[in-house]
């Protein structure tokens, strides 16, 4: 039976966010614990709960391959279903840094070590932090960060991926409303990829008067003034 207040959703978080991991054998061999595990405290309600089923299920029955291969199609290829939380507010921007910062601080102030291979803002470890804290603080801790995730929610079911039941739950397990929202355009691979040109390539976009003609000068240098003509220097 699902409980609107439930006493701990700490393996809740724990197994939502495990389940947004990689999907390599370990994690697909495990399928049914994690079902166990968010049955376990109630805090899901049934229609979800079938939902996560049927991702696990779905998850278990794909060829290894396929499996691993669409997850980095989902989550790796566009800034719109990155599961790093500050790309989608951010990007690539210098102000990501700081943000990244000032979570690690929080959760240095909650007496944890961070020391995952992920940045801190990687949903999972966002999940296995969340977990770590009383039902309330970590139901308010991710309400602040419900319109990144009702945006990554969005993303995935505009692309059909069953993920989106993941996020959902997520989202349902910190109080929040699950609502589709409008995508910010998102541009080519290609051009998010791409190196910034070195001052403007070799164009003229670096010069003073860009596509104009520009003067050139010669100037004779006192040694060759000095040379014998003919002679070469």
């Amino acid at each position: 039976m699902f409980k609107k207040n439930p006493t701990s959703v700490r393996l809740t978080l724990r197994a939502l966010g495990y389940l947004l991991s990689y999907p390599d054998a370990q994690l697909r061999s495990v399928m049914p614990q994690l079902i166990d595990a968010l049955q376990a405290e109630q805090a899901l309600t049934a229609e979800r709960m079938e939902e996560l089923k049927a991702v696990c299920q779905h998850l278990a029955a794909l060829d290894p391959l396929e499996a691993e291969a669409r997850y980095v199609d989902n989550f790796d290829r566009g800034r719109q279903t990155s599961l790093h939380l500050f790309e989608h507010v951010h990007g690539d921007s210098r102000d990501r840094g700081p943000a990244l910062i000032d979570l690690m601080q929080t959760y240095e102030k909650a007496g944890l070590q961070f020391e995952a291979d992920e940045l801190p803002d990687h949903l999972p470890v966002v999940l296995e932090f969340a977990s770590t804290q009383p039902p309330e603080v970590a139901k308010e801790f991710l309400g602040e960060m419900a319109h990144i995730l009702n945006a990554l929610f969005s993303a995935l079911v505009a692309r059909n991926s069953p993920y989106a039941s993941v996020i959902a739950a997520v989202l349902e397990v910190s109080g929040q409303r699950v609502q589709s929202v409008a995508l910010t355009p998102e541009p080519p691979m290609d051009e998010v990829w791409a190196e910034p040109e070195a001052f403007g390539g070799c164009s003229t976009q670096g010069q003073s008067k860009p596509d104009q003609p520009q003067p050139v000068h010669f100037v004779r240098t006192p040694r060759a003034e000095r040379a014998p003509e003919g002679v070469s220097v």
